[in-house]
């Protein structure tokens, strides 16, 4: 692996560093899951992201972007964490939703959906989970029939993530009678459509990071299927591709989160236990070679490859490490950790929480660890 950067990437991240340093809020907005007010200054901040083209800089410039490689966006992920930027409420539809349209969507469904989904005046939530499928995807058992030129959609939906607030959310969908891998289709539909019944759901914090949806009879247009009839099984494996591979969890994020631990490290080491210090150690040796690890799929997919069944590795590594890394601060901090919440500090707290879901999200690690035996591996079921 080449690591040196050529001089155009090196201007290219100058330039974001420079857009960053005049446009970051002062401080930090309210957090997009905690009330509406503060969802809706996340939106305007991806609309002010819009303004200066950085809403999604590896999409075509038709669709919202700069028609940037994948080295240029890693790039500007690092400039984007390390100024402090807002987070990206509308990290489904540009992250996970974005790339897997611009893969299997035709050029009319690619000028509707992508525009808006990078200025952020549409945002999208994953209508995946439902009661009796988590993590076990072929198990979904919402329905979608058609009806001349429309689907009528029917089902229960949980854990859909954004949608208590969102416009839009993508679900996965079954031809009614159809079981596990067949006959499922990847479809659209807004919120507020006639039938949708959206019910919060609050995490430990109080935040409304989640939703119940409800449909009933919801009539959405055939326009909305994403990829051919049937196909959607594949369609949603690309996209679990992009959450745990690739887009999801940028390297950055994880190197700003090791770089906060040794400072903490270098202001609290004189009461901390000694043995953490190699802790804090792995955490910076572990968000290192996530990055690396990150920039050499990057290159592979600017060569033309494909993500593949690898994307389970990087899944279970950055969800073990971000948990591993806050678990290090809670115990630097000690009982302390449990009170400290100073204006402008990293919290650590709420951070170590969030983690403990890494190993679910994105589809639960022991199903990542069978991915990795059967297809990577060839062990037998």
């Amino acid at each position: 692996m080449h690591l040196a950067y050529t001089p155009a990437q090196v201007e290219f991240r100058a330039q974001v560093r420079a857009w960053m340093a005049a446009h970051v809020p002062p401080a930090p907005l309210e957090h997009y899951d905690a009330t509406r007010a503060g969802f809706e200054a996340h939106r305007a901040w991806e609309a002010a992201l819009k303004s200066g083209d950085w809403g999604m800089v590896t999409w075509p410039v038709e669709y919202g972007g700069r028609g940037l490689d994948l080295i240029q966006w890693l790039i500007f992920e690092e400039e984007y964490y390390r100024a402090g930027a807002p987070g990206r409420v509308n990290q489904n539809g540009i992250f996970l939703l974005g790339p897997t349209l611009i893969e299997f969507g035709s050029d009319a469904q690619k000028a509707r959906f992508l525009p808006p989904m990078a200025s952020g005046e549409e945002i999208w939530a994953q209508a995946w989970s439902e009661p009796q499928a988590g993590s076990d995807l072929a198990g979904v058992r919402a329905t979608a029939r058609r009806d001349g030129d429309d689907y009528v959609l029917n089902g229960h939906k949980i854990w859909s993530s954004r949608a208590a607030f969102a416009d839009w959310a993508f679900g996965l969908f079954r031809e009614p009678g159809s079981e596990r891998h067949k006959g499922m289709s990847l479809i659209f539909f807004r919120l507020d459509a006639p039938g949708v019944t959206r019910n919060p759901i609050r995490k430990i914090n109080g935040h409304v990071g989640f939703a119940e949806i409800l449909l009933e009879d919801v009539r959405v247009p055939a326009f909305n299927r994403l990829g051919d009839e049937g196909q959607g099984w594949h369609i949603c494996m690309a996209t679990a591709g992009f959450e745990r591979g690739l887009m999801l969890r940028s390297p950055a994020r994880y190197q700003v989160a090791a770089a906060a631990l040794a400072q903490l490290w270098q202001d609290r080491k004189d009461d901390a236990d000694p043995a953490l210090e190699a802790d804090v150690i792995r955490a910076h040796i572990n968000a290192d070679a996530y990055a690396l690890s990150i920039y050499q799929t990057a290159s592979r997919l600017i060569a033309g490859a494909k993500i593949g069944p690898e994307a389970s590795t990087n899944k279970i590594f950055w969800s073990e490490m971000d948990i591993h890394l806050h678990q290090t601060a809670l115990a630097i901090l000690g009982a302390e950790a449990e009170i400290l919440r100073a204006p402008g500090a990293h919290d650590w707290l709420d951070d170590y929480i969030f983690s403990l879901a890494g190993p679910i999200y994105a589809g639960s690690n022991e199903i990542q660890r069978n991915i990795i035996a059967e297809r990577m591996l060839g062990l037998p079921r």
